[in-house]
């Protein structure tokens, strides 16, 4: 298997809602939500690469990091690599239905795993979704992180408990998903949460709560206070608010604030292992990966998602190499150029 031929095939499968743009930037998915494009304009989607385009790097070779190791540790669980996939549901109404969403999921979470790091699941208006990435997650012995869209505080708990039977190894919610479209449109009610109501899912459960959607240095200081074990730098994917700023844009004053008192993890707009370098030298201890995985997922199931995984870390151990980087840890704000 290779790129071009899993490109291709996830581009007929795809027809339709992805077109499988050489650059997966937004502008021709624009206002497709549902879909895959970013709400509005879309200048949010776009943002999250503009804003990753708007670093250099330094370009360093004199030093020691000769064969760098890419791998990390996410709550004690031992990885490849700090690159994940993200939590992606609807596939009916976002992807245009070739694949299940249990299929689809399954792939997401098999590919991961086989690549030696960890698959994300997520929520959808159809509770179903959750239910598939649960089934994909025990199928693999509980490696996987289940996400949950903030609905009501009851349901969300039930939701965790299904978590931790299923073996996950953290369970968290995008709460940015309090303004999706297509919840709204399925009658599924989702909201904002207050600080009392963070608190009480933390303290709902002995996994590792994750808090995705934090775009503010105020909100991330939040989640600290509420005993929070992660968030994600995210802005969904530019899927719920217009002109929304890139991720990379808002990580290092975030990271600046909070690094140390909690796992900081980014996405939005990761095309390549350098952009994961970036997103890392920024203040980020690992890395989501979305839209290129449904590509990855439609075009060669499981092990396209393996292969671009894969292919992704090698990126990042490329551009470790051609910034003095020997590990993880090395990578820092050194690596950012600064006129």
């Amino acid at each position: 298997m290779d790129l071009q031929t899993v490109r291709s095939q996830a581009k007929e499968k795809l027809k339709g809602y992805c077109r499988v743009c050489p650059v997966c930037d937004g502008r021709a998915c624009a206002g497709e939500v549902p879909g895959m494009g970013g709400t509005g304009t879309g200048i949010g989607f776009r943002n999250n690469l503009t804003a990753l385009a708007s670093y250099s790097l330094n370009l360093r070779t004199m030093h020691e990091a000769k064969n760098p190791c890419t791998a990390t540790e996410l709550f004690g669980i031992k990885l490849s690599s700090p690159i994940m996939a993200a939590p992606m549901t609807g596939t009916p109404y976002n992807m245009g239905g070739a694949l299940t969403e249990r299929e689809f999921i399954g792939m997401i979470v098999s590919g991961s795993k086989q690549a030696g790091t960890i698959g994300w699941t997520g929520d959808g208006a159809d509770p179903a979704m959750y239910t598939s990435g649960l089934e994909a997650i025990t199928a693999e012995a509980g490696f996987g992180i289940p996400i949950i869209k903030p609905r009501e505080q009851q349901v969300i708990i039930d939701c965790i408990r299904r978590a931790e039977a299923a073996g996950a190894k953290a369970v968290g919610v995008d709460i940015d998903g309090a303004g999706l479209v297509t919840m709204a449109l399925k009658g599924q009610p989702v909201g904002p949460k207050t600080f009392d109501e963070i608190q009480e899912l933390v303290n709902s459960t002995r996994l590792p709560f994750i808090l995705k959607g934090i775009m503010t240095v105020d909100e991330a200081e939040t989640a600290v206070k509420a005993g929070v074990s992660a968030i994600v730098v995210s802005n969904h994917g530019g899927r719920i608010l217009d002109f929304t700023p890139g991720a990379a844009e808002v990580l290092p004053a975030i990271a600046a604030a909070v690094k140390g008192k909690i796992t900081i993890l980014a996405d939005g707009g990761v095309r390549s292992g350098v952009d994961v370098l970036k997103l890392l030298a920024l203040g980020a201890d690992g890395v989501l990966v979305g839209r290129p995985l449904v590509v990855g997922a439609f075009g060669g199931g499981a092990a396209g998602v393996k292969l671009l995984l894969e292919k992704m870390t090698a990126e990042l151990k490329q551009a470790m190499i051609l910034t003095g980087c020997s590990t993880i840890q090395d990578i820092n704000q050194r690596v950012i150029y600064k006129a």
